[in-house]
C-alpha cells in the first residue's frame, strides 16, 4: 500500500500535487489512455479544495499530459508530449530512461571525424575523432523522434559499449558516468520550430516539409567539459516541457 500523500510547504500545494501526477504519466504508471483521478477525489486525497484540485488538472491539460473526454474525465495523453534532454538524462541517472510504451533503435554507433557544427559545439577541432550514436524514438512502434549524440572520441576505449550499435541498458548518461566517472552538472538546450528534410522525411516516415521541432543540447561536467551534445528532431504536435528555477 502507497504512503498517504502530504502536501509540503516548497512549491504552491497544486503545483506539487501536479508534478506528483506528471511524474506517474512519464513513468508508465499511469498509461496512455488512462483515466486520471477526479477533481473530488484528487482533492480528498490531498485534502486540498476543490478549486486546487481543479487548478492541478488544468496544468496537466495546459502541458498536453491529459485530456477532457465527455462521459470519462481526465484521460492520459502522453503521446502528445515529447522528452527534453534534460528528462532524458534525469531519468537516465534514475534508471528509467525510457516509459512503457517507448523503445529505441541505435542506428548507428561509430567513431567518426568531427563535422564543423560539432567541433564547434563540443570545443574540439575540426576533424578530430568524435563518437557518433543515432537513434530512433518510437512510441508504439511509430518513430517520435531521430537524435544523434556526439562524444569525445577519447571515450573509445574507456566506454566501449558507445561504438555498439545497441540499446545501453542504463542509458548513456548513467553508462558514461560509471565508465569514466564523468557526472552531469549543468546542461543547456536550443529549440527552433522548422519544417522536415529528407533525412527526416525518411527517417520519421513524415511528408517532406512537414513542421518538426529541431533541438541541440549540451551536458556539462561540474569543471565546464562537454559530456555529450545532442542534436534531435521530433515530430509536430507534441509539447516539449521545461521547469526550472528563477533566482536573483
Amino acid at each position: 500500500m502507497s504512503p498517504q500523500p502530504r502536501i509540503q510547504r516548497t512549491d504552491p500545494p497544486y503545483l506539487q500535487v501536479a508534478k506528483h501526477i506528471k511524474a506517474e504519466i512519464e513513468s508508465g504508471a499511469l498509461p496512455e489512455g488512462e483515466k486520471i483521478d477526479s477533481v473530488r477525489t484528487i482533492a480528498a486525497k490531498w485534502k486540498i479544495s476543490l478549486a486546487t484540485a481543479t487548478k492541478v488538472v488544468g496544468v496537466l491539460k495546459a502541458e498536453g499530459l491529459v485530456r477532457g473526454e465527455p462521459g470519462r474525465g481526465s484521460i492520459v495523453t502522453r503521446h502528445q508530449t515529447t522528452a527534453s534532454a534534460k528528462d532524458r538524462v534525469v531519468r537516465s541517472l534514475e534508471g528509467n530512461i525510457y516509459t512503457d510504451d517507448e523503445r529505441t533503435e541505435i542506428r548507428v554507433a561509430e567513431l567518426v571525424p568531427a563535422p564543423e557544427d560539432v567541433a564547434n559545439a563540443m570545443g574540439v577541432a575540426v576533424g578530430a575523432d568524435v563518437i557518433r550514436r543515432q537513434r530512433i524514438t518510437l512510441r508504439d512502434d511509430v518513430p517520435s523522434s531521430a537524435s544523434t549524440s556526439w562524444y569525445s572520441g577519447e571515450l573509445a576505449g574507456s566506454a566501449p559499449l558507445l561504438l555498439e550499435a545497441q540499446r545501453i541498458r542504463q542509458g548513456t548518461p548513467k553508462y558514461v558516468e560509471e565508465s569514466v566517472g564523468l557526472t552531469p552538472a549543468t546542461g543547456k538546450d536550443q529549440l527552433r520550430a522548422d519544417i522536415a528534410s529528407e533525412e527526416d522525411s525518411a527517417t520519421l516516415g513524415i511528408p517532406l516539409g512537414s513542421p518538426v521541432l529541431r533541438k541541440q543540447n549540451w551536458v556539462f561536467s561540474a569543471e565546464g567539459d562537454v559530456i555529450e551534445f545532442g542534436q534531435s528532431v521530433s515530430v509536430a504536435r507534441r509539447w516539449a516541457t521545461y521547469d526550472y528555477e528563477i533566482s536573483r
